[in-house]
């Protein structure tokens, strides 16, 4: 954030980005832009505040990508970075057998803090899927709540939650407007979890 003052310079250089015409921001440009702004944070003229980059499902990036990563996070203007993943011990993408924990490469992942998460338990589940339920405006009885819980312990939170929908779409099938037990088992049979739709195409095979 910075006033205005003295801040015709990167203004200057911002007005060819802006133009209605494509522009490729370039990395001479980007350095130009960084010089400026280290400055105005020097002269006290601006004050850095870091934004939060979160990226999901990181062990999809490829080697090239953690680099990039790597050298960026070394950057005084780099924002806090939120890598999240559900991968233990496999080959980091971009190579052949270069193995890493999570997927990352090991002098990323000195570079990070590591936060341990838990599986959720079914009560938490429960009361996810309820407020998933109040959001989509889907009447549901108690019951059926607990069959959704026990789903989604059984197979995945995820999975649990896009029942929802086909539940109660059975449900106004049948004129009713509050989700039953049965209407949970119904959709469960019509819609099967990651898991049980790999182990029956390994039976059928």
């Amino acid at each position: 954030n910075a006033k205005p003052q003295g801040g015709s310079d990167v203004i200057s250089m911002l007005g060819s980005i802006i133009k209605p015409k494509k522009t490729e921001i370039t990395d001479k440009l980007r350095k130009e832009i960084n010089k400026v702004v280290n400055r105005y944070i020097d002269q006290g003229i601006a004050e850095l505040v870091p934004g939060v980059l979160f990226i999901d499902e990181i062990h999809m990036l490829d080697i090239e990508c953690f680099s990039y990563l790597n050298r960026a996070l070394e950057s005084q203007l780099a924002p806090i970075v939120i890598f999240a993943t559900n991968r233990g011990h496999c080959v980091i993408r971009g190579t052949k057998d270069v193995h890493s924990p999570h997927g990352i490469p090991r002098d990323l992942l000195d570079r990070l803090i590591i936060i341990r998460t838990y599986h959720y338990t079914i009560p938490q589940i429960r009361q996810i899927i309820e407020i998933r339920a109040e959001i989509e405006k889907a009447k549901i009885d108690s019951t059926a709540l607990d069959c959704l819980a026990d789903i989604g312990d059984r197979t995945s939170l995820r999975h649990a939650v896009h029942l929802l929908t086909p539940a109660r779409i059975i449900c106004e099938t049948d004129h009713r407007d509050e989700i039953t037990t049965d209407d949970v088992k119904e959709a469960s049979k019509l819609f099967l979890d990651a898991q049980e739709s790999a182990k029956r195409l390994q039976q059928h095979h």
